[in-house]
């Protein structure tokens, strides 16, 4: 298994998160990458340094004024009198709002409030770079699979939350619809996205919830009681060319092994039945028992038995790190998740 990395990924280190009220310390840490990475080094794995990624690869999934905002935002945001070490928003406009203005405002402030959709996505001095590493590292992926089997793309921070104009959940880039879009230019006329992080990859559906040609299936906390709260039923089938290229598996909050690995088992069948050409998995851990939520409660065995689930569908799969946020297990899981992945 090839690992691509970039160590930029480290200089995004977000400082304020919300949380029932309360602003705690933020989950999204560069430890967690530093885990994964000594997980694979660990493993004897190679390990390679990716190029940030090229404007162009992030125009073909994200806005042209939403990558300006992330480029340029933090500069106009630091000569606002009295602006803090981080990029949060104090308000965010409204459906009525938006059926008026279809535009972002000219406000740094406005701005701000237009393209991040909830308050877990801080920008810093160093986010954009940070985010374009990231990017790039599922970039090297989706390159790799056109000659080998599969790859693991160490990315950081997370993407399955990021649409194609707005940040949210942790996410900035979309790191898994820049890698299947990738694959789409390298040659696979269909590719199918798998999803087992615990919530909803929102993002990823939004953006490709019209195509034919990305079938998009995710299992995740039941949204009714979970981020990200308003989308991820099972109702949502895509529409237009995308209609039934869209399969959301929610669970009830507290499921473990035996319900989170049967999800996984139709999402395969559903994916045979599409036939694509390759495969990207957005990976996350936040479905272990031993997360901070732990709204679902994963143990490692069933991280392992996902990983060969997923290996029988023997396509060229490049797996895409999400979430998962207790450092402490973050590298065991990655470890019995490779190990299952491997038997195939």
């Amino acid at each position: 298994m090839q690992v691509f990395w970039n160590s930029d990924s480290a200089r995004h280190a977000p400082q304020f998160f919300l949380q029932r009220g309360q602003v705690r310390a933020h989950y999204e840490i560069p430890a967690r990458a530093e885990a994964l990475l000594a997980a694979c080094q660990a493993l004897g794995l190679p390990i390679a340094m990716a190029a940030p990624a090229d404007l162009a690869s992030l125009q073909a999934v994200h806005d042209a004024a939403y990558l300006a905002f992330l480029a340029d935002g933090y500069s106009a945001w630091s000569a606002l009198a009295d602006a803090g070490p981080e990029m949060v928003p104090n308000i965010h406009p409204s459906p009525e709002m938006i059926a008026l203005h279809r535009t972002p405002p000219a406000s740094m402030i406005g701005k701000l409030g237009w393209f991040t959709a909830d308050l877990a996505c801080p920008v810093g001095p160093d986010t954009w770079l940070a985010a374009r590493a990231g990017a790039g590292v599922a970039l090297a992926a989706a390159a790799h699979l056109a000659r080998h089997r599969s790859a693991y793309a160490l990315t950081r921070p997370p993407g399955h939350h990021a649409y194609r104009g707005r940040a949210g959940g942790h996410c900035y880039l979309n790191n898994a619809a820049i890698a299947a879009e990738a694959l789409l230019r390298h040659g696979a006329a269909r590719v199918a996205i798998l999803d087992i992080d615990s919530h909803h990859g929102n993002g990823t559906q939004y953006i490709f919830y019209a195509r034919q040609d990305i079938f998009f299936a995710s299992v995740h906390g039941d949204p009714s009681g979970y981020y990200p709260w308003y989308v991820g039923h099972a109702d949502e089938r895509g529409i237009g060319p995308g209609e039934e290229k869209n399969l959301n598996l929610p669970l009830r909050l507290g499921s473990g092994d035996a319900e989170w690995l049967g999800a996984i088992g139709t999402a395969r069948a559903a994916i045979e039945k599409f036939q694509p050409d390759a495969l990207v998995v957005s990976l996350g851990f936040d479905a272990s028992r031993d997360e901070p939520l732990a709204a679902l409660q994963v143990t490692e065995d069933g991280f392992a038995r996902a990983g060969e689930i997923i290996s029988a569908l023997r396509l060229p799969t490049a797996i895409i790190q999400e979430g998962g946020y207790n450092v402490a297990v973050m590298g065991t899981l990655l470890t019995r998740f490779l190990s299952g992945f491997s038997t195939h």
